[in-house]
């Protein structure tokens, strides 16, 4: 029986790949993904049925993904960082789930950006993408509240585009209302990829300009410090 690999590529890096996730990309007849992170693994794919396209044909890519599989493919459709993450994983099983089926985790943006900057999430952490196309910027605000007045780690995804210019300094000066100025703040760009580049900074000296959508902010919780360019929220083991 022919099956859909939903494959989370990590940075689309070998080395911060999967196993599993090599093992299915090389098993599989076709794979489907977006423009940009088959270009990341296109050493890999070479041999294959590649189906791509750009941003917005989500949807398109996940039913063509589903098709091939009902046509007697092993197809697997990739996801950058974690595909249950802000991936394909939730949108194909919406689509389909009466196929056979594996959701392959990758490593996620967060995790990457965090190995970067020293030890930002040994405390209670989330997430929050800060793009409105699919969320209203209402709930984003709304979560974003939730998630400061938890002292949470904050991980932001999506967080400026140049559709979406201002959504991280209206986060950030959202943020500020509740959050010291001196919060520790990473910004981590291209985490695991070719011109990865690491900026460490606080809540009140962000840089917006320097972000983009290929970048992972992290911002600390009321504990979190900065040592030696290092950024380490403690977990509250006594030294």
């Amino acid at each position: 029986m022919s099956k859909l690999y939903i494959v989370g590529i990590g940075s689309g890096n070998v080395k911060t790949m999967t196993m599993r996730a090599l093992e299915c990309i090389k098993s599989s007849r076709v794979v489907v993904g977006y423009d940009g992170y088959i270009e990341l693994i296109k050493d890999l794919v070479k041999d294959k049925i590649v189906i791509s396209s750009g941003m917005g044909q989500e949807v398109k890519r996940c039913r063509i993904a589903v098709e091939k599989v009902k046509e007697g493919y092993d197809t697997c459709i990739v996801s950058s960082g974690d595909a249950g993450l802000y991936g394909m994983a939730g949108l194909v099983l919406e689509i389909e789930n009466r196929i056979n089926f594996e959701v392959v985790p990758g490593v996620s943006a967060v995790f990457l950006a965090a190995s970067c900057l020293g030890a930002p999430l040994m405390d209670d952490m989330c997430t929050v993408s800060l793009s409105d196309h699919l969320i209203p910027w209402e709930v984003v605000k709304k979560r974003l509240v939730a998630a400061v007045q938890g002292d949470f780690v904050i991980a932001l995804y999506n967080p400026r585009s140049h559709l979406r210019p201002y959504n991280l300094e209206k986060a950030v000066q959202l943020l500020l209302s509740y959050r010291d100025k001196n919060t520790p703040v990473g910004i981590v760009k291209n985490a695991g990829r070719k011109g990865e580049r690491v900026i460490i900074t606080t809540l009140g000296k962000v840089e917006y300009e320097v972000v983009d959508m290929m970048t992972t902010v992290i911002v600390g919780n009321s504990r979190t410090y900065i040592k030696d360019n290092t950024i380490i929220t403690p977990r509250g083991y006594p030294i």
